[in-house]
This record gives C-alpha cells, structure tokens and sequence, in this order.
C-alpha cells in the first residue's frame, strides 16, 4: 500500500527475510518505507533529522514510530497500526473529544522528555529555555531564511504582485510583543490529521510524521495544531481546554499566559503558511491549464493572504479577480516556455487600435513581453496604489520595457480625467524637452484584462530598481523639474482638453474636491464629522469665497510625488523622469508646482529656487498673479489631503504604497492644519486611529 504526504512517499510492505533479520524483526512484519518525495518545495521549518528525533523518544512515546533504518534520505519505519484520523473526520469536521483528549496527554508527555535526551541543537535559543518572545521571533527568522529566501527567485514576482513585501516576516518578527516565560519542550509541530492514527478500538490517537519536530515554547504546539487540524471554530475552546488540562498535571509552567499568548503564535502560522500555500497553489497550475484548477488555486491563495493580511500587515487583500489574473498570467509564461517535448502555444492578446504598431515594437515583441510577465522575479515588480509594473526583457532589445496592468480592486477617489495613453502621445507629437515614457503598446490579454507597454525609466538594465527622490529633489534635480514644467506649456493639448473653450480652472478643481468629499463611503463621512471636518455642502461654500486669477492653460501631470520622479543614473540637464500620467489634466500650470511641492518634503532653500526659476522660464500668460493665488491653491491641496489620507486610513485603501504610509503617518498634522485653513476648531477626538476605531 502506499500513501503519499506532502514532503515523502510512504510505503507499507512487509518485511523481508533479509530486512528482518537486518532490523531484529520477524519476516512479513509491516512496515513503512518513507522516501523523499522528488521537486518538494522547501515550504517547512527543519530542526532535526526525522530518524534522530524517533531515536530519542523511543520508549517515552506510546504509539510513536521506530527507525530500524535509514541510509541516504530514506527510511524504514516501523507500521503504526490503526486508521489515519483524516479517514474518519474530514477537514472541518469536529473531532470526538476523546481522541482529543488523548492527543493531548501525548502532548503532555512530550513536555516530560528531557532536553538532554533530544538531538543538538542546531543552534542556541535566544534568552535560554524559557524566552517566548524570543522563541516566537526566531520562528519568524527561521522562517524567512529556510521557506522565503530559497523560494524568492522563483515565487518573488508572484508574492510581489500579489502584495506580500519580501520583509513581511521580518517585520512581523520586529512587531513580536513581550509574553509569559514558559519552558521549552519538544514540539512535534505538525500535528494536522494526516499525521494522527487512530487505535482499533478508537479510544487513543499516535502521532507520527516527527520531521518537522522541534524544541520551544509549548504554545506553538496547541497554534500549529489548532490551525493545521482545521477544526469547527466552535470545538476551539474545547481543544484548548485539554491541552491546558494535560499540561497542568504534567508541566504547570507550561500554560502561563495561555490566554493571552496563544493568539501570537496563532497569528504567526497563518503568516508564514501563505508561502506554502501560494507556492503549492502556483506549483499546482503548472501542468494543467482548465478553469476548474485555476479556480481551485485562486480560492486557495485568497484564503492564505486573508489568513495572513492581519498578522503580515497587509493594508489590503486582493480580490479574487485579481488573484486569478495574477495566476493566470504564471501560468501561461510557464506554459510558453519552449521546450523538447511539446510546441509553445501562441499568447494571444488583442491591440487596442487607439495606439497603433509600434515600429520598434510589433506583435511578436508585444507577445514576448507579455509571457515574460508572469515570470517576472521579484525585484522587477512593482506594485503601486494603483498599477502592477512588471519590468521584462524581450529578444532583440537592449533595454528592458515596463508591463502595466490596473490593480483590480483599487479604488481611486480622485478622478483621472485624461487617458494615460493620449498624453504620452501628445508630448511624443508635440517633440518637446519632457522625459516621459514612450507607448509601445495598449492592448487586452488573454482573460479580457488591459495591458500598457512602456518604455522603462529605471537603471537601463532593469537590474535595480528605480531610484526616486523620496526625500526631496537635489538642486539640479529641481531645476530639471521646473524645466520640463516650462516644456509642458508647449505641449498641444487641444485634442486632450476635456471642456473645450474658456472655462475657470479653480471652480472647477473646488468642484471636484466637492464630489470627492460627496462620494466618500459612509464610513469615512462619519469619521470626518467626528474629526470636524466639513461635509460636502459646507465646504463647497467654504471654497466659493476664494477666487484665482485666469491664467492660460496648460497640460499638468497632476500627481507630481516623488514616486512618480525617477532619477536619472547619469546626471543631465532633466535629471528626472516623470512617469505615472494617470492623474494628468489639463489646467493652471501653478497648480502643479503647488501640489508638487505639497507632497514632497522640500527644504526651504530648494522651494525658493524652484519658485524664482519657475517664474522665470514660464511665458507671462502662465505666471500672471502667481504670489497671490500660491496661498490658495496651497489650502485646497491640505484640505484634500484632510479627507483622501483620511479615507485610506479608515478603508485601508493604498496603504501598502510608499507615498500613501507617509502621508498617513503624519495625518495629524495634516488635520491641525487643515482645520486651522478653514477656519474651524480643532476637536478634542483628533486622533484619527481613535476616532476610525469608534466608527
């Protein structure tokens, strides 16, 4: 008979002439011969060689296996007789309480086993034997380095685009808060019901499968095996009063802070389990291409990233739509790859007709960059609030080019009024002195979703990632801007400029920040109240009052943050790129200067330079009155801050983006000021996490 787990094929034979006298058993005695299975990934946290772990609790272990023998990475275990408990209760479904009770007086003899009598070691446990919080912290460690880092290079790009950060668990390992002292035990650690057996007479439960045994903190036992068990949320409690009522007769020390601990290591295996279970998911996809198992794997990986958005940090899960497009998109760039047994099916997408063949760029160069996408290694992709950018290289190119694709679920509260596409193409035609990416192609993917192809603006050979002036522009760098700032005015716009002839770029800008604030989710309405900011009636009459001069129009890029400057590798007269048209429109050429200068720390030396050079390379039409209306248009960029940061942290919206944590991160003084603009009081609540927690 043979049954296979997920790290080793197992077989029952009988034992031979040989093997048993070998072993010192009787002939035809079953047995169980464990061979590592082939391509497993390395998904598990390993202390121990399995045969040295069985050799030291022999005897101490009612129902525990033996190793008779082992030569290079197989084995030959003796047969643990009884039914697997996974035959008798599926995934979900309760368990009798006594085998419950017998798995933990198990547990609790495993308590008994001295250290003494364990394997070494393979290195010393922080704080000595009884550190949780060290305990807890290494696990995260030990996790990053023998589960992440092997798999990175091949799964990075995937857990990029899906928003799990390569220093998730770090972090979490940097966020472990302090616990009870409780003494270290052996740990079997994978106690799920493919490992329990069941006796004959259904009265006691063995565990085997002991490769993933360790040495720690009690509690993470009960964690592991609450979470692998999948047991009904309400037989919880139950479980957890049984392991507390074993060890307490066996080892008191053992269940201090029991009620306020379990929830750490709780949180911590459903953390690390998102890299096997989207890596295995992913795996899974790899020989077959029907619905049905892209389904299966989407529903997979969108169980593990809820699991683990809270303990991770995740600001946001992807839907499922985007989870499977992600998939999707894996699984025909592994699929494409040419091999010696099969022909390499075509990718097919469709052009959008709006941006016609590029010259430099055909169809067959499109196609390469779209399955190079979904192999894409980690530090090539880059998601932001509201694009994934995969960075690729095709054959017969020298420079890489950027994939751009719409994250699914983003919202975006503040409008894009021009399509990315048409402004790009319009500084093309106009030839003026911008650095702005180049439109290779727009089209649809198989799946029905969009794609943008573009230039890239980062290191030339995609082996870095782009460099940005996150805490504020250089002086040449400055000078750049404003230079490009001036070249924008010459840009033609007549085919872009949604409202055709004259209109006033302030009410119309007032009225937007309106219909921003009208169209926020209830949620973060009631907050805003709270906070005392005006709602949509009020303060489109405080905005009313305030007036700014007509000055010529011109196209902005309308979203100048410093993710959105990339700087140059060789220093030249532009210095920057500016990238990100999404947000571009067509208005007071004032404005981006102000919104530029609200969302990048600039120091005071820089601004004055930029403002003087601003002045000075603009035509007059463009400048006319500018000291005057600074002021203003500077009050309604704190006041849309007041409500767009508050909306993220109250829906979590963006969060996971550079530029949005900053921003949050000083939301109090973004408040202050903004109350302080309109003329309000401040309200005592003005803590925003307070207030979100009320809401």
């Amino acid at each position: 008979m043979r049954y296979d787990g997920r790290h080793n094929r197992n077989f029952v034979l009988p034992l031979t002439e040989p093997m048993a006298r070998y072993v010192g058993r009787a002939a035809g005695t079953p047995a169980i011969v464990r061979l590592r299975a082939p391509n497993v990934l390395p998904v598990v946290i390993r202390t121990w060689q399995e045969p040295d772990v069985l050799a030291a609790i022999g005897g101490a272990l009612p129902g525990a296996p033996e190793c008779l023998a082992r030569r290079n990475g197989s084995a030959v275990h003796s047969h643990v007789e009884g039914t697997p408990l996974r035959r008798l209760s599926r995934d979900g479904e309760p368990v009798d309480a006594r085998l419950v009770g017998s798995l933990m007086r198990t547990v609790a003899r495993m308590a008994q086993i001295r250290k003494e009598a364990l394997p070494p070691l393979p290195g010393a446990r922080p704080g000595g034997d009884k550190d949780s919080r060290g305990f807890l912290r290494t696990l995260a460690h030990l996790a990053d380095r023998q589960v992440r880092q092997p798999n990175w290079a091949e799964f990075g790009g995937l857990f990029e685009a899906l928003g799990v950060p390569a220093d998730a668990l770090t972090r979490l390992a940097e966020r472990v808060p302090a616990m009870a002292r409780r003494p270290y035990t052996l740990l079997h650690t994978d106690l799920h019901r493919g490992n329990l057996i069941v006796s004959a007479d259904g009265r006691s439960v063995a565990a085997v499968d002991w490769e993933l045994a360790t040495y720690g903190d009690p509690l993470h036992e009960l964690a592991t095996h609450l979470v692998r068990m999948r047991y009904p949320a309400a037989q919880w409690e139950q479980v957890r009063q049984a392991w507390a009522t074993a060890m307490e007769e066996s080892r008191p020390s053992a269940v201090q802070g029991l009620a306020g601990d379990l929830r750490h290591y709780v949180a911590f295996e459903r953390a690390q389990s998102v890299y096997p279970d989207v890596m295995r998911a992913a795996r899974s996809l790899d020989d077959r291409l029907d619905d049905q198992s892209l389904a299966e794997a989407t529903a997979t990986v969108h169980r593990a990233l809820e699991a683990a958005a809270e303990p991770l940090g995740f600001a946001r899960v992807p839907c499922p739509a985007e989870i499977e497009r992600v998939l999707m998109r894996r699984r025909d760039s592994r699929h494409r790859r040419p091999t010696a047994f099969r022909p390499v099916p075509a990718l097919d997408w469709v052009p959008d007709k709006r941006v016609p063949e590029h010259p430099g760029f055909p169809r067959d160069a499109v196609r390469d960059a779209l399955v190079a996408e979904g192999s894409a290694p980690a530090g090539r992709v880059f998601k932001g609030t509201a694009h994934l950018n995969s960075v690729v290289r095709v054959p017969h190119l020298d420079v890489p080019v950027v994939v751009r694709r719409k994250v699914a679920s983003f919202c975006r509260r503040e409008p894009s009024h021009l399509s990315e596409h048409a402004v790009l193409q319009a500084i093309a035609r106009s030839r003026v002195d911008v650095t702005a990416p180049r439109v290779l192609a727009l089209g649809t993917s198989h799946g029905g979703d969009t794609f943008a192809i573009h230039t890239y603006a980062g290191p030339p050979h995609g082996d870095r990632p782009p460099g940005h002036p996150v805490n504020g522009l250089l002086p040449h760098e400055a000078d750049g801007l404003v230079y490009q700032l001036g070249q924008l005015t010459r840009v033609d716009h007549a085919g872009l400029d949604p409202l055709p002839g004259t209109w006033d770029f302030y009410t119309w800008l007032s009225q937007q920040l309106v219909d921003l604030v009208r169209g926020l989710p209830r949620e973060s309405r009631q907050v805003a109240k709270a906070l005392g900011l005006p709602d949509a009636a009020r303060l489109s009459e405080i905005l009313a009052r305030h007036r700014v001069t007509p000055r010529r129009h011109a196209l902005l890029h309308g979203d100048l943050n410093p993710w959105n400057l990339v700087r140059h590798t060789q220093r030249d007269h532009l210095a920057l790129t500016i990238i990100d048209w999404e947000m571009a429109m067509v208005g007071d050429p004032l404005y981006d200067l102000v919104r530029h200068i609200h969302l990048t720390p600039t120091r005071p030396e820089i601004r004055d330079r930029m403002v003087r050079q601003w002045e000075s390379v603009l035509p007059p039409e463009y400048t006319r009155d500018w000291r005057r209306d600074w002021r203003v248009y500077r009050w309604v960029e704190i006041v849309r801050s007041a409500y767009v940061d508050l909306d993220r942290l109250v829906t979590g919206a963006g969060l996971d983006a550079p530029n949005v944590r900053r921003a949050v991160d000083s939301y109090a003084m973004t408040l202050a000021a903004a109350t302080a603009s309109l003329g309000l009081p401040a309200r005592a609540t003005a803590n925003p996490y307070l207030v979100r927690a009320f809401a």
